[in-house]
């Protein structure tokens, strides 16, 4: 890999993207996007990045918000721990280190939520540490420029690439040859779709390139498919307010709010039996229509009815709270798997 260092510094140097992360290496900043960019696209981490340090310009700030507001403004980002770590470890740096980050690898690694990747991020780019962030861009590149077939979701194969791009960073600029390994996996060694090759500064070493087999890398062993759950989803409105409640502690969407829902997919009628049983008298029944979300082991495959209340059970009230439309907007954090039910709301109240 040494043979692609200068040409890909040079490259980086005329072609790479304006980011807001980049305006600065301040390890904070460097942190709080590349957690935001798992699992996560660019163009959708720039708005939420922004607003997020408006909000915590800092870590003792991120140390010290309620848990309601750091997930208020982590909405629509997805994989909510993410948000959690950052707080905990937020907690650990100005317990431990006075509220400076530690600079060295091994350190940043002991933080919670900080992978191999996300440590070695923030150690090159903050700190000018010679160690490797290899993310998926990095495996796509390095299997491509070998024609290597290894299946990178094996540990042993995962570390031997990080320890040969280890090997090839330069003295002096590991963070922006990481940086650049990053760009050229995001605009021209790309995932999906035929790579730019003509335009890869790496092209003249690149075996696959040369094989003409570019998209049979990188290798990977197939995943289990997702598990189907149907889930019946309840907008239960009673006098302009909407009813919402918060999903257990642990588990899928921990501690976020919610509109009531339950599996399997109920029918009008099973769903009038049941608001009688609990005593809620309604003068409407809407059919929303149906909602999809995909989570990483499960699909929800959702129906969705506005319910219009006129009688409020006690057993019901004392589950949740009754919420307007401007509250659950600027106040609970509703996950996206229920966007679709929500925007509903929006749209209705304008």
């Amino acid at each position: 890999m040494h043979r692609m260092v200068k040409p890909l510094l040079e490259w980086y140097g005329k072609y790479k993207r304006e980011l807001p992360w980049r305006q600065d290496a301040e390890p904070y900043h460097v942190w709080i996007s590349e957690i935001m960019l798992q699992q996560t696209r660019v163009e959708a981490v720039k708005e939420y990045y922004i607003r997020f340090l408006k909000h915590l310009p800092e870590v003792r700030a991120l140390a010290q918000v309620p848990e309601d507001e750091l997930m208020k403004l982590w909405q629509g980002l997805g994989y909510y721990n993410r948000a959690r770590n950052l707080k905990k470890a937020a907690q650990v740096i100005e317990r431990e280190y006075q509220g400076e980050f530690p600079e060295e690898y091994e350190l940043l690694l002991k933080l919670p939520g900080i992978g191999e990747y996300t440590a070695g991020a923030i150690a090159s780019i903050a700190f000018g540490k010679r160690v490797p962030a290899v993310d998926g861009n990095v495996y796509r590149i390095y299997t491509r420029y070998f024609a290597d077939s290894s299946d990178i979701t094996k540990g042993k194969v995962r570390k031997r690439i990080r320890d040969e791009v280890g090997d090839a960073l330069p003295e002096k600029c590991a963070g922006e040859f990481n940086q650049a390994l990053m760009d050229l996996g995001a605009t021209i060694c790309i995932p999906n779709g035929q790579p730019l090759c003509g335009e890869c500064p790496a092209a003249n070493w690149c075996m696959a390139g040369k094989q003409g087999n570019m998209l049979d890398f990188p290798v990977k062993a197939e995943k289990k498919p997702r598990k189907i759950q149907e889930r019946t989803v309840f907008l239960l409105e009673y006098q302009g307010k909407y009813f919402i409640q918060q999903r257990p502690e642990k588990g899928l969407l921990a501690g976020l709010w919610e509109f009531p829902s339950q599996e399997g997919t109920l029918s009008l009628e099973e769903i009038k039996s049941g608001l009688q049983d609990a005593g809620a008298g309604f003068a409407e029944i809407e059919l929303l229509g149906k909602g999809k979300h995909i989570f990483s082991h499960v699909e929800w495959h959702m129906l969705g009815y506005l319910v219009h209340l006129v009688e409020l059970p006690q057993d019901i009230v004392s589950g949740g709270v009754l919420s307007t439309v401007e509250q659950i907007q600027n106040k609970y954090s509703i996950p996206s798997a229920f966007s679709v039910y929500l925007e509903e709301i929006l749209r209705r109240n304008g």
